[in-house]
């Protein structure tokens, strides 16, 4: 197609923050009804490319063209006017408030006296729905919608600002397979209405499902644009990672034989609320345990069990044979235990706070000094952690929630590392990371079994799952239903059907 097919051109865009180049003469396009898939690995440069197309950041050079037209975006305002609009992986919307007020929030519909016209708003949203053949009530609190609500929620925001180009961050994410099939067969829709959509996503089998090209980022040059028709699924893990990753998601045979000491943990019965009921294992240490079921299976609500965040109503937990009390995190850190929560943006980092702030917050008692603490140790020990895991930063002072997706899991990953655990717990840890980091992750799990810890997975990515697993639970409802060897698992397809029950 020639440039007058582009509905969005980005020419020769560079950007620096404090003197680190992140952008360097990067050209992106997108044409009419094409979703273009925007792939790299974390500190490529994706998310800053988006923040400049939106209007958050402005380049330091280089030109954006609407519809062939030079334009200024330097607002989130001025990327609105242009048409662009942006569905959040950490969803934008306000819980409080209903459907329709969201959609229109801060340009609600006024009726003569200037009042806000809430009935408008409903009607309008319905309408917008109605375009994207959904069916959302939107008079509904978002607070009491599932993650696929949200999403659609998301997604009428930006189509009733008449977006013609929609950016979608991971977008699949928080979604169960149905919902995300739905997505899939809405985005077509969108396509023939000429709407155009770049996808970011580490997934490559979604990637090949719904994506027109792809273009991919290193090291914040733009290494290719191509259709998916003409590369390789091996080709687009290489350019991602400069690096040919061979058997990452293969499962690597450990010696079983540190499996047969006692038992490190040990729950008996456990009871927790509504989706902990009846819950029994064992983990010795050096075992890789994987946890997997359908959302609200009651996998993280365990893991939150065990770690003293949700009270128990009964049962037993016992480490290395003694029967103990994990009524608060706090208890849980002291027995050795550390929990990789699902959310690490709303549960695992404060990201106001600096990349520095955030690794020593778990460990404030190694660098007190009575009733202060040795700033000097701070810095000695963070600087360490940040090289151990090979987080990028720029500098350890810079607030965290500018570091990408994969390097703030790092952050979350090397902060709790840090306290030195015995038992492990990672809920979803590779969630919205690159198939670089997603390789690194999976290798440092395999890495802290041969130490000796124990370390319980909970992930919805099966083929990751089996990577690791030397044993799988399988939950539904609460209970555990099956406990399966990992040689008793022929595959992927083989596990689906445990956990769906056949």
């Amino acid at each position: 197609m020639t440039t007058t097919d582009n509905v969005v051109e980005m020419r020769s865009i560079s950007k620096s923050f404090s003197g680190v180049s992140v952008l360097k003469d990067v050209d992106f396009e997108v044409q009419r009804g094409e979703v273009h898939a925007l792939a790299g690995g974390n500190g490529a440069g994706k998310s800053t490319l988006m923040k400049i197309l939106q209007g958050v950041y402005q380049a330091d050079s280089g030109e954006i063209l609407i519809g062939g037209k030079t334009t200024l975006i330097n607002t989130i305002q001025d990327a609105k006017a242009a048409g662009i609009g942006m569905v959040f992986q950490e969803f934008s919307l306000v819980p409080s408030l209903t459907v329709a007020q969201n959609i229109f929030l801060a340009a609600e519909p006024q009726g003569r006296t200037g009042l806000i016209d809430d009935k408008e708003s409903v009607r309008r949203a319905r309408d917008v729905f109605a375009e994207m053949e959904v069916t959302v009530d939107p008079r509904a609190h978002v607070s009491r919608l599932g993650t696929a609500y949200w999403q659609l929620t998301e997604i009428a925001k930006a189509l009733a600002q008449n977006a013609r180009v929609l950016i979608m961050d991971e977008p699949t994410a928080s979604l169960a397979k149905h919902e995300t099939e739905a997505l899939f067969d809405l985005i077509e829709r969108l396509k023939k209405r000429g709407i155009s959509i770049i996808y970011i996503s580490h997934r490559m089998d979604e990637i090949y499902r719904i994506a027109d090209r792809i273009t991919i980022l290193r090291d914040g040059r733009r290494l290719l644009t191509e259709p998916l028709t003409n590369v390789t699924p091996e080709q687009i893990v290489e350019g991602i990672v400069g690096k040919k990753i061979e058997g990452q998601l293969a499962y690597h045979e450990r010696d079983h034989t540190a499996h047969l000491g006692k038992p490190l943990l040990e729950v008996r019965g456990l009871n927790a609320g509504p989706k902990v009921r009846d819950v029994s294992f064992t983990l010795r240490p050096g075992e890789i345990l994987g946890l997997a079921g359908l959302m609200g299976s009651g996998r993280t609500e365990l893991a939150r069990a065990l770690f003293g965040i949700d009270k128990l109503d009964s049962g037993e937990i016992l480490i290395r044979g003694k029967k103990t009390t994990l009524a608060t995190p706090q208890q849980a850190i002291g027995a050795g235990l550390a929990l990789i929560p699902e959310d690490r943006r709303a549960q695992g980092l404060v990201l106001e706070h600096s990349v520095r702030d955030n690794l020593l917050l778990p460990l404030l008692g190694k660098i007190s000094r009575g009733p202060l603490l040795d700033l000097a140790a701070g810095k000695s020990l963070s600087a360490a952690l940040i090289k151990k895991f090979a987080v990028k930063v720029a500098h350890p002072g810079r607030p965290v929630r500018l570091l990408s997706g994969g390097n703030q899991q790092k952050v979350v990953l090397a902060k709790w590392l840090g306290t030195e655990p015995d038992i492990l717990i990672l809920d979803e840890p590779t969630a919205g990371v690159d198939i670089g980091t997603k390789s690194e992750i999976l290798d440092m799990i395999r890495e802290l079994a041969n130490e000796g810890k124990a370390v319980i997975v909970i992930s919805s990515e099966y083929p990751e799952l089996l990577a690791v697993s030397d044993r799988v639970l399988v939950l539904r409802e609460g209970s555990v239903i099956r406990d399966l060897p990992r040689s008793e698992i022929a595959d992927e397809e083989s596990l689906q059907l445990a956990v769906q029950g056949v």
